[in-house]
């Protein structure tokens, strides 16, 4: 296939010539069109990414949060990153796990897979984001399935791991099928960036494959993934650029498979001990704020992730505006949540709180923290996922599911032997948004589940 129908690199940049010096009522326009969530043309983002007025701008934040509240409800869900090896066989300018560095390399035994999972499991998490480098010798798919099964099968006082989704390498799509027979959740890649000439010149190794990489998704949907995960690394190149070629891939996914990304991430270039690279088109903060309100219109239905890249001051605002997943409590090193060595890192952190602070953290804003799996374990994935998300209807589920996960983390983790302010401030949150239930079924039977939950059930979902 021609990889110009992901991203045409040509097309884009004429659109960012062509929408540079919008003028109000183009950009008025453009936002009230966005209120439908039927998302955006790439002419229309190429306007947004262009817009400069303040006033404008702050429209556009809200919109953006209006949108992700009424599609997917003001839950927000966590996750843990697990790092199993930082062997790798590329040189990535930006990453610190590059083959050029010295540094004695890890790989986790199945034990200490096991050991690093339990740690998770008592932190609070059901789910997990798998990561390692690429490296055919020491990161075979064998291994990494090995990983996930036992990953799957550590039960603690605490509960379990419900879902692991996976960012390794670009794959065949017979390791893609081997990767969803081991029930895998989401299978995320990130482009890192989408500017071809840029991408050549950052990476070596097989990672270099520019065509590998962008096609990946293609490959993994063919292997039975339909929950696909995209992102860029911004500040590799001009981020108005990354964004028009994000969208693009989007649509080119939805039209192609039938199935938009059920994620997007938006990482920030961050520092490594040993990376001398410096990002050549850093991104203010004012500007990674437009970017997931910009991302929040063009793609209303698909999740957005934040990870711990950045400050919490950051993150507070991302949340409201349009982030929907989040990690919390991360360490990017394998054997992290164990001994943690500076040294030994993927990147540097700027959230450094752990899981019960942030979610302390994001009751004061009325938002619920969400451990749900329930989607995939029910079989809302791929197109059942979209036929819910993209008219504004998977809400109905993810707030019912997310108080039921929010009340057993309560229940296993903030309960002492009298109840903590924690405790206490959780189920005020709980309480408010169970008012807010408008069937009257699902608030009968979300009520009963909380009730058994007391009593000492768990996993309960719809």
């Amino acid at each position: 296939m021609d990889i110009k129908e992901i991203c045409d690199q040509e097309k884009i940049l004429k659109i960012l010539r062509e929408t540079e010096n919008p003028d109000k009522k183009t950009i008025e326009l453009i936002l009230e069109k966005a209120k439908e969530k039927k998302g955006l043309s790439l002419k229309e983002v190429g306007y947004l990414v262009n817009l400069k007025d303040k006033e404008l701008i702050a429209r556009l934040f809200e919109i953006a949060g209006k949108i992700k509240e009424e599609i997917y409800g003001e839950r927000l869900v966590f996750f843990a990153p697990l790092y199993i090896s930082d062997y790798c066989v590329n040189d990535c300018e930006y990453c610190n796990f590059h083959i050029r560095n010295k540094m004695v390399r890890k790989k986790l035994t199945l034990k200490e897979i096991e050991e690093e999972t339990k740690k998770i499991i008592e932190m609070g998490h059901k789910r997990i984001l798998l990561e390692c480098g690429e490296d055919p010798i020491n990161n075979t798919i064998d291994y990494v399935i090995s990983a996930i099964e036992t990953i799957y099968s550590v039960k603690t006082e605490k509960g379990n791991i419900r879902r692991i989704n996976v960012n390794i390498a670009a794959t065949s799509v017979e390791n893609y099928k081997r990767l969803k027979a081991c029930k895998i959740g989401t299978y995320q890649l990130f482009q890192e960036t989408y500017h071809y000439e840029t991408y050549k010149r950052l990476h070596k190794g097989p990672k270099s494959d520019y065509e590998r990489q962008i096609t990946a998704h293609i490959r993994a949907f063919e292997g039975g993934i339909d929950d696909l995960g995209l992102g860029v690394l911004f500040g590799l190149y001009d981020w108005r650029f990354e964004v028009l070629a994000l969208v693009s891939h989007a649509q080119f996914l939805d039209a192609h498979l039938g199935v938009g990304p059920h994620t997007i991430s938006v990482p920030r270039f961050r520092p490594a001990p040993t990376v001398t690279y410096q990002p050549e088109y850093p991104v203010s903060d004012v500007d990674f704020l437009k970017i997931i309100a910009i991302l929040r219109l063009a793609v209303p239905y698909t999740g957005m992730i934040l990870s711990t890249r950045e400050r919490p001051e950051i993150r507070k605002i991302a949340f409201k505006l349009g982030i929907s997943q989040t990690s919390a409590g991360s360490k990017t090193s394998p054997g992290g949540y164990g001994k943690f060595s500076r040294e030994e890192v993927q990147f540097e952190i700027y959230d450094l709180r752990n899981l019960t602070e942030v979610i302390e953290d994001i009751l004061e804003d009325k938002l619920i923290p969400s451990f749900c799996t329930a989607c995939y374990r029910v079989g809302r994935t791929g197109e059942d996922f979209m036929n819910l998300a993209k008219p504004g209807e998977i809400h109905k589920f993810c707030r019912p599911n997310g108080i039921l996960t929010f009340v057993e983390y309560l229940e296993d983790f903030a309960k002492t032997n009298g109840k903590s302010k924690l405790y206490e401030k959780g189920y005020k949150v709980v309480e408010y948004y169970l008012d807010k239930i408008d069937n009257e079924y699902l608030k009968k039977e979300t009520i009963k589940r909380i009730e058994r939950i007391k009593k000492g059930e768990r996993d309960l979902y719809f």
